[in-house]
């Protein structure tokens, strides 16, 4: 099989399995000699802010000299992007030979009567065999969905836990309170592991607090007075944290996202905690963190275009934090996108009650979960917006967002596929230049 194959099978995955139970993965994790059993796991769960955190959480490793692998999810372009050594994505060659090595495995144990892995549980057993092999010594992994339930979870001796910001997103799977999902997330604390995790939210604290002193897991809380902004450019934000678990600590972030500072006290939290010999010195945290780069994210692509990942409402509100605050200096124009199972209707209502836009594009991102231009064309109009253009084609859309930026600001929102698009569109621009 080709590497190209073997995605297409992946990708074919959810058409013929269901979800397993964590018994059924640790069974392919043991025939697949334990591999996750030989590194140094740093596990992370939460709603919105745990990719960020693991972003921290690698590049702080990798700063310090330690062998990082990085297992995250979605990928935006390319399946490689979910396994990262070293802050490098895995070759097609390595991904390979670990997905055949995985479907060997799979092959056996179906002879034997195990159901298929469905496809995130496919991927993370590939990831850990990608890993042993890599010789990771540490390595950063994100839940996929939930946490009690999730086949990361399968991972019994983590050396911390961490929960980022918990919010209603899921809630056919997860709860329909913020107390429900807070409850799943809990789920991956372990007898013993300390235990991070976003205290701002009194709600889905309790609940996390609650579980961590039943496991008697040493708990860390971070709230938002333990982190301080102290300066904020078009570039990049200066803060310190002042936590009380350590010493006082001043950084630098390269991003204009206000909600990274957040998310980088909790990673920080996570590294002294674990941190028994001294290893990250305060030099090296910093560098760590001022390093990082997270795609999607309010990344900045190009001069000016910022892409956002945001697509529920815990990341719309922080993103128009974000361009509220950029907006009273520079001019600003949204090029957005939605799919149908998110709350799109009133993701576009906050965006246009917080912001005075300039002008607004919408676009399609395609799939069986796409949503009709029309709809949020006709939203934003309805909701105030006063220039609102409809295009479907997304490179089109994307062209004519570039034109009406002018010496201002472009965000490119509401979608993870719209961010996996954008970055299509570059990288193919970039390639045909080279």
């Amino acid at each position: 099989m080709t590497y190209q194959e073997a995605v297409a099978y992946i990708d074919e995955t959810p058409k013929f399995t269901k979800k397993n139970t964590l018994d059924h993965t640790r069974a392919f994790l043991k025939r697949l000699g334990d591999p996750q059993e030989k590194m140094k796991i740093l596990h992370v769960a939460g709603t919105n802010g745990k990719g960020s955190v693991c972003s921290f959480l690698a590049s702080m490793l990798k700063a310090g000299g330690k062998r990082t692998g990085l297992f995250t999810s979605p990928h935006l372009v390319k399946i490689n992007e979910r396994f990262v050594v070293d802050e490098q994505d895995v070759s097609d060659e390595e991904f390979l030979e670990a997905f055949h090595t995985v479907m060997d495995c799979v092959e056996e144990m179906k002879e034997e009567g195990y159901p298929h892995p469905t496809y995130f549980e496919l991927l993370f057993l590939i990831g850990m065999k990608l890993f042993e092999r890599a010789g990771v010594e540490y390595l950063v992994l994100e839940t996929g969905l939930g946490g009690r339930l999730d086949a990361t979870n399968s991972v019994a001796h983590p050396l911390v836990s961490v929960i980022t910001s918990i919010s209603l997103d899921h809630t056919e799977y997860l709860g329909d309170t913020v107390a429900a999902i807070a409850g799943e997330k809990a789920g991956i604390i372990k007898e013993g592991v300390p235990v991070v995790y976003d205290a701002s939210c009194p709600e889905s604290a309790e609940v996390i607090r609650r579980r961590a002193e039943e496991l008697r897991a040493p708990a860390y809380p971070i709230t938002p007075k333990m982190y301080k902004i102290s300066k904020t450019t078009k570039k990049h934000i200066d803060f310190s944290i002042d936590s009380g678990y350590y010493d006082d600590i001043r950084l630098s972030i390269s991003s204009v996202a206000e909600y990274q500072v957040k998310n980088a006290a909790e990673a920080v939290t996570a590294i002294r905690v674990i941190d028994r010999e001294g290893a990250f010195t305060d030099e090296v945290i910093r560098k760590g963190v001022e390093e990082m780069r997270w795609q999607g994210r309010m990344e900045t692509v190009l001069p000016g275009v910022i892409i956002d990942g945001a697509h529920n409402e815990a990341g719309v509100e922080e993103f128009v934090k974000t361009a509220r605050r950029l907006e009273a200096d520079y001019p600003v124009t949204l090029l957005f996108a939605a799919v149908g199972d998110k709350d799109y209707r009133h993701m576009i209502e906050t965006i246009c009650r917080e912001l005075r836009l300039e002008r607004v594009i919408v676009t399609e991102v395609g799939g069986y979960r796409s949503v009709d231009v029309k709809v949020p064309e006709e939203l934003f109009r309805q909701f105030g917006a006063k220039k609102v253009t409809a295009i479907p084609d997304v490179e089109e859309a994307f062209d004519e967002a570039l034109r009406e930026q002018g010496d201002g600001i472009l965000f490119c929102v509401g979608s993870l596929y719209l961010v996996g698009n954008i970055k299509s569109i570059l990288e193919t621009r970039r390639s045909a230049h080279d």
